[in-house]
């Protein structure tokens, strides 16, 4: 980096440590670094006789704090400037020029362009596999939505048509649904799709399996989910429906189905933690951008991401 500011040189000199520094510290050791650049290198930007680019490194580090902290292109410009620690992160400083918000928004339409997000959820992968963290036996697949707007005061006057109303409980929800397929072992995401919120979760199961798990596990919303992988022979630990379990009349019975009801349960969990990281950890409560395309190119970064952070403590520095 090139020489300090007054402002970065006092953020250096001081004592307490924030939270924000602690977590960018741990991402620092766990992100991949070289698999990621080697994923976008080919595509980005060379320097010529007109404007060189920013750096891909830092291009890559202000896109992974904008989805970390649910920056949007313009807040992210401005934390660059106001945040020491973001700044200093990205590798730039205050005697620098900072990336404005339409090089931001360029650098994540580079990576939608070029689908690049699933590529990254891969090179996340392998280098977690490389440490034992995909044992590939099993498979977890689950859904969640995530709302968007569903207000028609805007420009066109209408709601996103990709986006679909649906009814959980006695509640209605307007979005889309994100479907994952996680690790048994784990609960690291390996696939990630997203449909409007009212596709049945049933539906999407054969396009969340990579091919080499034995078993499938899902609760009751993939009951008949065997129906649509007929090609393959596997072992569906699919969660009773507890309408059909509180009806057994024999209450011995019924006892021992509600014991292997709580085990296949106990499994399942494990599926909640990237939903928890990607919804309360990284902010991701609301679609951000119109259409299922670019926002599944984000989730499956924030996929990639929550990986990261659910092992960023047991994984040796990264380069």
């Amino acid at each position: 980096m090139s020489q300090l500011s007054f402002g970065d040189a006092e953020y250096v000199g001081k004592r307490k440590q924030t939270r924000r520094e602690v977590f960018l510290e741990e991402m620092e050791q766990a992100v991949p670094w070289k698999a990621l650049l080697a994923v976008i290198e080919p595509v980005y930007p060379k320097a010529g006789r007109g404007r060189h680019p920013y750096s891909l490194v830092t291009m890559l580090r202000v896109h992974l704090m904008q989805n970390w902290f649910g920056y949007s292109d313009p807040a992210m410009e401005e934390a660059l400037y106001e945040v020491a620690p973001i700044r200093q992160f990205a590798r730039l400083s205050l005697t620098q020029a900072i990336p404005d918000e339409t090089t931001i928004l360029n650098f994540r339409r580079l990576l939608e362009r070029h689908d690049l997000a699933p590529k990254i959820l891969e090179a996340v992968n392998a280098h977690l596999s490389q440490h034992g963290l995909f044992l590939k036996r099993g498979t977890i697949v689950d859904a969640t939505i995530i709302h968007a707007p569903s207000s028609t005061k805007n420009a066109e006057g209408k709601r996103d048509p990709e986006m679909h109303q649906t009814k959980k409980g006695n509640q209605y929800f307007f979005g889309m649904k994100v479907h994952i397929g996680a690790d048994m072992h784990t609960g690291l995401v390996h696939t990630v799709k997203t449909t409007a919120a009212n596709a049945a979760d049933v539906t999407q199961v054969a396009e969340l399996l990579h091919g080499d798990e034995t078993a499938v596990h899902g609760d009751a919303g993939y009951t008949g989910a065997s129906a649509y992988v007929a090609d393959r022979e596997l072992r569906w630990e699919i969660a009773e429906r507890r309408s059909r379990v509180q009806k057994i009349a024999d209450a011995k019975l019924r006892g021992a189905i509600e014991g292997l009801e709580s085990l296949k349960a106990s499994i399942r969990a494990k599926v909640e933690h990237p939903f928890r990281v990607i919804k309360r950890q990284f902010g991701y409560q609301k679609v951000r951008f119109k259409g299922l395309a670019k926002n599944l190119a984000q989730v499956q970064v924030l996929c990639a991401l929550s990986n990261l952070w659910m092992v960023r403590r047991h994984m040796p520095a990264t380069g």
